[in-house]
């Protein structure tokens, strides 16, 4: 029974170290509910039930965590994970390959034009 009980104080104590540690490595905007100080005197006063508190209460989820709700919290996507940034760029492709078509079909008629105005070699008198 004494091996038990010393095994749960190591745990509450690397409890309390891990939460210590997180606060206070944690940035200022992240730290919620109260001030970093009051959390760092809760969790070495109450090591057990302040360290279960700062990870439940005192600091914000990290990206992709389940939220209260159950859904996963929302993170912000890279732009080649972002479906609308891809349709974006699928559709600026898309336009940019009409008017470079366009471009050239003008370019094509112009060349016909001037090949059809210009007289024929084959029709000059010989000097």
């Amino acid at each position: 029974m004494p091996r038990l009980f010393v095994l749960l104080f190591l745990v509450q104590v690397a409890l309390a170290a891990v939460a210590l540690i997180s606060c206070l490595s944690a940035d200022e905007e992240k730290v919620k509910a109260l001030p970093r100080m009051v959390w760092v005197l809760i969790i070495l006063f109450f090591p057990l039930v302040g360290s279960i508190a700062w990870f439940l209460v005192g600091r914000e989820r990290p990206a992709g965590a389940v939220g209260v709700t159950g859904a996963p919290a929302r993170r912000p996507l890279a732009p080649d994970d972002d479906p609308e940034f891809l349709a974006s760029l699928n559709e600026q492709s898309r336009r940019e390959d009409q008017e470079r078509l366009r471009l050239w079909e003008e370019d094509l008629r112009r060349r016909e034009e001037e090949l059809r105005g210009r007289p024929d070699d084959r029709d000059r008198p010989e000097v």
